[in-house]
């Protein structure tokens, strides 16, 4: 217990002074808030823009994110199984995975607004292309983790493919996949937010962003940025404790003593 108290201290105590710093720095140098708001202001924004952000964030992670993570996450993690039990689709699907993973977001962006329309499914289809692949590479690494030794000791106990799979590569795949699944949560609401900026019904964090933008009201877009950032921080604490339950056997996760 004390040690996690002085884990969460350490960083807490950092973010206090760093926010403090800042604060002195735009109050004392005078700097405009059109080139960098005080968090004073920020804040300030924030509590007087509230129902907007809300429905922004509404909009943004609530419908776009949270779609096209689990779909982007699902697709991925069948695709990988499909992959590992037909091992001709890892010689083509792979090198074809990653070709497109290259492609820039800012490419794929305007084509998924152009099929699916406005709404947040365009989103949702960004999203899902964008963490599709990270999961499938990851997934096929986690699955193929288990040694040689201990599937020779299922293959000993009779056990067939999916009992195999099931009892051993799994388990030792879940590393891998929460590895993935941490990534992905960041890179889903990166991915909806930028996809916004091609095209959004009149709410969304990215329309936002590029409206108060275009009206010099810095202060509402580091609001938005602030509530982007806590939401995806969120969500990757969320993972990585659901990680620390499910994998506490793992080498990284033991306590040393």
């Amino acid at each position: 217990m004390v040690r996690g108290v002085e884990a969460a201290a350490v960083p807490i105590v950092f973010g206090a002074g760093l926010l403090l710093g800042w604060e002195i720095i735009c109050r004392g140098y005078g700097i405009p808030k059109v080139l960098l708001p005080a968090p004073s202001q920020i804040w300030d924004a924030f509590f007087r823009e509230l129902p907007t952000l809300l429905g922004d964030f509404r909009q943004t992670f609530l419908k776009a994110v949270i779609a096209g993570f689990v779909i982007g996450n699902a697709l991925g993690f069948a695709t990988a199984l499909i992959v590992d039990r037909i091992p001709f689709l890892q010689k083509g699907l792979l090198p074809l995975g990653n070709m497109v993973s290259a492609v820039p977001i800012i490419g794929i962006a305007p084509i998924m607004v152009m099929w699916f329309g406005f709404g947040w499914e365009s989103k949702t289809a960004v999203i899902v292309f964008m963490i599709f692949f990270p999961m499938l590479v990851n997934a096929l690494a986690g699955l193929a983790a288990a040694d040689a030794m201990q599937r020779d000791l299922m293959r000993s106990y009779a056990a067939g493919y999916w009992a195999t799979l099931f009892k051993l590569r799994l388990p030792a795949a879940l590393p891998f996949i929460f590895n993935a699944l941490k990534i992905n949560s960041t890179l889903a609401l990166i991915g909806a937010i930028v996809a916004e900026f091609f095209g959004s019904p009149i709410s969304g964090m990215g329309f936002r962003i590029s409206v108060e933008v275009a009206r010099m009201n810095v202060d509402v877009v580091w609001a938005t940025i602030a509530i982007a950032a806590i939401a995806g921080s969120l969500s990757y604490g969320l993972i990585a404790l659901l990680e620390r339950r499910l994998t506490s056997w793992h080498a990284s996760f033991r306590i040393r003593t």
